[in-house]
């Protein structure tokens, strides 16, 4: 019982379709809905107050050394 099922409210999800275990919204309350008017109102947001920001430093980080190759390690032969 999971994202594979069509029976169940979670596999009805996944696949995007409705049916017994998940249904439609209703024409009456989506109706309700639109019909009531909205009594609050929200406020205009007030003007956020902000640091100012520091000056960029000067000194920039030196760039990244490239690393040197290991030598390969050495093969039968070599070692006798």
């Amino acid at each position: 019982m999971g994202k594979g099922d069509k029976r169940t409210k979670r596999g009805k999800m996944i696949r995007g379709t409705k049916g017994n275990s998940r249904l439609r919204a209703s024409k009456k309350i989506k109706a309700e809905v639109a019909e009531k008017p909205a009594a609050k109102v929200a406020p205009a947001p007030a003007e956020k107050k902000t640091k100012p920001k520091p000056a960029p430093k000067a000194e920039a980080k030196p760039a990244a050394k490239a690393k040197a190759k290991a030598a390969p390690a050495p093969t039968e032969k070599e070692v006798e």
